[in-house]
């Protein structure tokens, strides 16, 4: 049996090629539509957002301060839980591993006389203190909750 070379056109090797980049894409970024009053004024109900995915697990070293995150919800038992409402949870990265814990926060601190976050954890913060529940209530979060950061709002 003779083998036959496959022999693309140059539209076909471009619709395989940009297939590919989409699907790249999908992985990498996502869409998420903003619900509540937290992050107002900067992010309003049914504002959306283009978000950068991270691999679980792996926020720590992408995650900066003044980073908006996205944050996976979680159920009894597996640590920190969430008050109700949608899965995802949008606040901005206050304090990361290393940073000096917000003054009038010190409550947060895990260990008594630590005054920076440890390693592997994080405090968010919503933008409007009124409507945010956030690491006032819940203290600091393990950043493997964190799945993507927000790279830009999409509607002006």
């Amino acid at each position: 049996m003779t083998p036959v070379p496959l022999i693309l056109s140059a539209a076909a090797f471009a619709a395989v090629l940009t297939a590919g980049a989409v699907l790249a894409l999908r992985r990498t970024l996502r869409v998420v539509e903003v619900h509540g009053e937290s992050m107002r004024p900067g992010l309003r109900p049914g504002d959306r957002v283009l978000v950068r995915n991270l691999r679980p697990g792996r926020a720590g070293p992408r995650v900066r301060r003044g980073d908006v995150v996205v944050i996976a919800r979680v159920g009894p038992g597996k640590g920190v839980t969430l008050d109700g409402g949608t899965n995802l949870v949008i606040k901005r990265a206050a304090a990361v591993a290393g940073d000096s814990i917000p003054p009038g926060l010190e409550g947060l601190r895990e260990t008594p006389g630590e005054a920076c976050v440890p390693p592997g954890r994080l405090l968010v913060l919503g933008d409007n203190p009124a409507r945010s529940t956030d690491s006032r209530q819940w203290g600091l979060l393990p950043v493997s909750r964190i799945t993507g950061v927000v790279l830009r709002r999409l509607n002006a």
